[in-house]
């Protein structure tokens, strides 16, 4: 097999173990595709990925439920260090105004990626959000969105951020999304690191 090829498949496979083993619960497995220094980005938490497994373990303990499903990948390898680009979709289920409802949010995973002790591990996970919706799980059902509220937070995960406000987290409001300044910087730091520079957290 041609080396990139393996090397792409490699990364791929670290990929999908994240989102299989994180939405199974699996954290001593779940724990082993993070760098030592890998920190993960999100709506509602930005930190060391260690500290984001002990927020996950206790969104779990109190019924908050994130979900992951993922498509397909676009793999960059520049030796020890690669960019993976993976379409994903984030299932979000709660309450929403007192009805129960699905939030899903379509984008990518985009993720430094480098080879520590042998093996590729996630350095730094940041997500782009590109669009989203919100629908009751009762299909007879309907929810009233606060619009006010709503047009607070940014197009591309404007309903993810309701549901995640609506249960106490503070979403961070400046992410990466399909278009404009935030994705375009994420891709100019992916391609400075891809070329040997410095990782800008």
């Amino acid at each position: 097999m041609d080396e990139t090829l393996q090397q792409e498949l490699l990364i791929r496979r670290l990929v999908e173990r994240w989102a299989v083993w994180r939405d199974a619960g699996d954290w001593e497995r779940f724990a082993t595709v993070w760098h030592p220094e890998g920190v993960m980005m999100a709506t509602w938490f930005q930190g060391p990925f260690r500290d984001f497994i002990r927020v996950t373990q206790e969104g779990w303990a109190k019924g908050v439920s994130i979900l992951h499903f993922l498509g397909g990948s676009a793999v960059e390898v520049a030796g020890e260090r690669a960019i993976a680009q993976t379409k994903m979709t984030i299932s979000q289920r709660g309450m929403v105004e007192g009805v129960l409802c699905d939030v899903v949010c379509t984008g990518r995973f985009y993720d430094f990626i480098v080879r520590h002790e042998g093996e590729w591990k996630l350095l730094h996970r940041q997500p782009i959000y590109e669009k989203d919706r919100i629908d009751p799980v009762d299909s007879a059902a309907t929810v009233e969105l606060d619009a006010e509220a709503l047009a607070k937070f940014p197009e591309g995960y404007r309903h993810l951020a309701y549901i995640q406000s609506r249960i106490g987290y503070t979403v961070k409001l400046d992410m990466p999304m399909l278009k404009g300044e935030a994705v375009e910087a994420l891709y100019r730091r992916g391609t400075a690191w891809l070329a040997g520079g410095a990782l800008e957290r």
